[in-house]
């Protein structure tokens, strides 16, 4: 009997090493399916799970009560399950190299765990390479074991989008590969069993690699040409927004905003990539240009508010601003390389120091690691300028009157509204004499 047969007749068990905005809705997903070992090293976060707590969000705290995955950070038990979900982040350093610290260590752990006869499928998003080259090498070391005679190995890249609601973990085509023809077919097999939108087979694990790493870059590539459009377009007295709706009646427009690029996805996996390039002998040249344009819109968006207040006649060391939204993106409570702290340290640089308020983020997230407590939007006032950073539903919902509760009470004209994301309507914001930039 196969390890798929084995699944489904639930004599062995699946293990999901990495419990976060990726692991955790692959492991409930199975578990509807399977038996689930779901293992992290954070055991704090392992108990919120067992509490029935989503720290997440993506799944809910009501699905977290309900599922049927054993949450565990007791390494041992994955010596209970056959098949191995590898699904850890895969950061950068500061000198934006790949740290496969993470994956590393997930190798190791699931190394000296590993049984023989198991599948394990790395779902990190890496270069082409790292999954044969770098951690075959450990789960060998580790176990004892020899890959390809006592255990076999595939990749398929994780594909899902945090907090978007409609793009589902189910509902989008899983791309598949496998050490061989016989590793392939079964880890085809038993992604189909949640993969309601079918599966790729790719026709290699470097391949699946390229393929992830390749998606990301690409839109990293395509927001830097909006970033930029929107830095020419504001100089020549242009509302980019506008621009983008008149071109998008093309049909084949792609419609692309500006923005900040942050996360753990979009921001970071195009260096691993071009670091992997360079080892080849090529230096990349749109690659990195789009990575520098985007790296560089914190600080483009900090100078933009203080110019707005030296022409609002706000004098800049007693500025009041606050900023609405951390997150890397909208209705996730992620924070993780979010670029918003570039807009911070910016301001910082003036000596104005912004209240930040996100009724979404993870605040104890956001105070280990940015120093950042956040204000409650009741309590925030007699602002001279209010940046919405995040285009949050809270935030989306608020009218033009509330915003002006926000600000100290004199001339709207001496009011400065920063609308990252073009929350508000331009025309009626204009009308009412705020002094209004957006990308």
């Amino acid at each position: 009997m196969n390890t798929y047969d084995q699944l489904i007749a639930k004599q062995t068990k699946l293990s999901l090493i990495g419990l976060g905005y990726v692991g955790l809705p692959i492991a409930v997903a199975f578990a509807k399916k399977v038996d689930v070992i779901g293992f992290d090293i954070n055991a704090q976060k392992v108990e919120l799970y067992k509490s029935g707590i989503d720290p997440t969000n993506e799944v809910g705290n009501e699905v977290v009560k309900t599922t049927k995955v054993e949450f565990t950070s007791d390494e041992t038990k994955l010596k209970e399950a056959k098949f191995h979900i590898v699904a850890v982040p895969t950061p950068v350093k500061d000198d934006k190299t790949p740290d496969l610290a993470p994956v590393e260590g997930a190798s190791r752990v699931l190394g000296r765990n590993l049984t023989p006869g198991s599948i394990v499928v790395y779902e990190s998003t890496v270069y082409p390479g790292v999954t044969e080259d770098v951690c075959v090498p450990i789960l060998e070391k580790e176990s004892g074991l020899k890959c390809g005679v006592d255990f076999k190995v595939g990749y398929s890249p994780e594909r899902i989008n945090p907090g978007d609601k409609v793009h589902r973990l189910e509902s989008i085509v899983k791309i598949v590969s496998g050490m061989d023809d016989e590793t392939l077919d079964t880890v085809a097999k038993v992604y189909e069993l949640v993969i309601e939108a079918g599966v790729h087979r790719a026709g290699s694990i470097k391949i699946a690699e390229a393929a992830k790493v390749i998606e990301n870059s690409q839109r990293d590539i395509n927001i830097a040409f909006m970033n930029e459009l929107s830095i020419i377009f504001n100089k020549l007295g242009i509302d980019t927004k506008s621009v983008l709706e008149a071109a998008g009646t093309k049909w084949n427009f792609l419609p692309f905003t500006p923005g900040l690029v942050g996360g753990h996805c979009i921001g970071i996996d195009p260096y691993y990539l071009t670091y992997k390039a360079e080892q080849v002998g090529y230096h990349s040249q749109v690659i990195l240009a789009g990575r520098r344009i985007n790296d560089d819109m914190g600080k483009y968006i900090g100078e933009n508010v203080v110019k707005s207040l030296i022409k609002a006649g706000v004098p800049i060391h007693d500025a009041k601003v606050a900023i609405l939204g951390l997150t890397f993106k909208e209705n996730c409570p992620d924070t993780r390389n979010t670029k918003v702290v570039d807009i911070i340290e910016e301001l910082k640089e003036y000596d104005i120091m912004p209240v930040v308020c996100d009724p979404v983020a993870d605040a104890d997230e956001a105070k280990r690691l940015y120093g950042i407590t956040f204000e409650s939007l009741a309590n925030i006032k007699d602002m001279d300028a209010v940046i919405i950073a995040v285009a949050h539903d809270e935030f989306k919902k608020l009218s033009l009157c509330d915003y002006d509760k926000l600000f100290a009470q004199k001339e709207n004209s001496k009011k400065v509204l920063i609308d990252v994301k073009g929350v508000l309507n331009r025309k009626e914001t204009e009308k009412e004499n705020y002094r209004y930039w957006r990308l």
